[in-house]
């Protein structure tokens, strides 16, 4: 019997992907199903219910009317026509809904029945899912320059709250809660935000009626002790694990996805099992270059003039110009001669929504990544770039290719720094001085976030013969998406979603640890019932 997920706040699903790719070790069984997962954008719910009819069928027997509508050949009405069975299960699962308390969220009682009806009874069940997290987000509240959050201007700050509330009123056995790292720092003006956060889980039902009043209501919840995926307890106080706030951080580098995303995630278990879990087992860091490898070659697009490939080659030239050349080292200057005369227009020029290839590989986890009857690459067209961008990407890769590092502003030429206001300021304070930022084939990937949707700077890719920021697929690849996972909407949307997700791969390996806590709650379930 399959372990019900509710996942809330699901986003493109890669925090539920995780689970359900999750195969049990002994059996080859999955044990993980998605009953309901909750999420409002529009886009983001259109791949999620896209992704849960391809979890209908099994891994054997994805039908080619799949792939044809990933090759652009079927429209997602015409695949839901042909497989009208599957279809409605996965739009049944996947619920387009606000959740929280304003004038557009679904009312709570409703979302009460939708959780009640996808259960169908289960009792022991898996909640997962982070609330939005921008209002925490250190980047973020140092750009609105927030030293403390207020909760009556930013609703997202108390969306966790919602998060609560089905702790308090559907006791899940499990609970799986992820947010930024910056969640740690968070405060309003009366204190700590995950300090309030972690007492509010420990003891849901308390928390949730000191806000919201009983109003007749009575809720019965064991209360959670809330554990590390990391690190094991420093003591234990009244029976509650007790750690130190940076034990909830976990470096995904440091298991096996090949970005430093350091999320904050905690594991929830039901007071009345007596279970300590697992912790995640530290890896070898995986390169960017393992799985970038493998994807066709791409160039950027060309802004504001005839976008072909010969203007293409002929604008990034024009970095030989004296009066930019002369402000750069000379082994940087030497290695961009160099690609300069190896410099070939790719094939497959600026890419598609999907780009035929049937040498499609990767370096790294082939059996997590690749599907053979995909033909190619989706998901992997690259952006426009001005060509005075288009200089410094090639000026920046080639730098990170002699130096093995990415430059700060200090380190360009004075005719290539961006006409900027704050350019000094990033230079003589190091703000944001790395606005320009080429990712290392030897290296794990900075984190990527939804700030990728706005403009590439971020994320130049590392072979300057392609001078250009990743595309959609190259970033899912990163986030460990499996490659015949489609992201729907625009690319800035497509963008946003995988940087908003949780790494699928890091979610596999949570799932492993949850998955032995659900085999210990079967066996306290069975002493339980030999007692009566």
């Amino acid at each position: 019997m399959e372990i019900p997920i509710i996942d809330i706040f699901a986003g493109p699903g890669g925090l539920g992907e995780g689970f359900c790719a999750f195969r049990n070790p002994e059996t080859g069984e999955k044990e993980f199903k998605i009953a309901l997962s909750i999420e409002k954008e529009f886009h983001a719910h259109q791949t999620l219910t896209l992704r849960s009819f391809f979890r209908q069928f099994s891994v054997e027997n994805i039908p080619g009317d799949y792939y044809d509508f990933v090759r652009g050949n079927l429209s997602m009405e015409e695949l839901f026509e042909k497989w009208p069975k599957q279809a409605e299960k996965a739009q049944n699962e996947a619920w387009k809904a606000q959740l929280g308390e304003d004038e557009n969220a679904v009312p709570n009682n409703i979302v009460n029945k939708r959780i009640k009806g996808a259960l169908k009874g289960a009792k022991d069940w898996l909640l997962i899912g982070g609330p939005p997290c921008q209002a925490y987000s250190v980047v973020g509240r140092v750009r609105r320059q927030e030293k403390m959050l207020d909760e009556r201007k930013d609703e997202r700050v108390g969306l966790y709250k919602q998060y609560l509330r089905i702790l308090a009123v559907h006791n899940p056995a499990v609970f799986v809660m992820e947010n930024v790292r910056g969640l740690l720092s968070a405060q309003t003006k009366a204190s700590r935000v995950f300090s309030n956060i972690m007492s509010d889980l420990t003891n849901p039902v308390e928390a949730y009626l000191s806000e919201n009043g009983s109003n007749g209501i009575h809720l019965e919840c064991p209360g959670y002790k809330i554990y590390s995926l990391v690190a094991k307890p420093e003591r234990f106080i009244d029976g509650n694990p007790v750690y130190n706030p940076q034990d909830f951080l976990i470096f995904s580098e440091n298991h096996g996805v090949p970005q430093t995303r350091h999320r904050v995630i905690l594991l929830g278990i039901r007071k009345d099992f007596d279970i300590c879990p697992g912790t995640l087992p530290f890896e070898d860091e995986i390169s960017a270059g393992s799985v970038l490898y493998g994807l066709p070659r791409l160039r950027s697009g060309l802004s504001k003039v005839n976008d072909e490939g010969k203007n293409w080659k002929k604008a990034i030239s024009h970095i030989l110009n004296n009066k930019i050349i002369k402000g750069i080292d000379d082994d940087v200057k030497r290695k961009i001669q160099i690609q300069l005369n190896n410099m070939t227009i790719p094939r497959k020029g600026t890419g598609l929504e999907f780009v035929s290839d049937k040498k499609a590989n990767v370096n790294y986890r082939s059996d997590w990544y690749l599907d053979e009857n995909l033909g190619g690459v989706c998901n992997h067209s690259s952006r426009s770039h001005m060509e005075s961008d288009l200089l410094r990407y090639f000026f920046v890769s080639c730098f990170g290719k002699v130096k093995k590092r990415s430059p700060k502003l200090e380190d360009f030429p004075a005719a290539l720094l961006p006409d900027h206001k704050n350019v000094q300021a990033g230079i003589n304070d190091r703000k944001f001085a790395d606005r320009f930022r080429v990712q290392l084939w030897n290296k794990p990937c900075k984190t990527i976030t939804s700030h990728i949707s706005k403009d590439g700077h971020y994320y130049i890719h590392p072979d300057p013969t392609q001078c250009r920021s990743f595309t959609v697929r190259e970033a899912a690849r990163i986030q460990t998406f499996p490659d015949n996972y489609y992201f729907c909407g625009s690319r800035t949307a497509q963008f946003t979603q995988v940087g908003n997700a949780v790494p699928p791969l890091l979610a596999n390996k949570i799932a492993e640890i949850v998955h032995e806590v659900f085999n210990k709650i079967k066996i306290t379930n069975k002493k339980l019932l030999f007692v009566r």
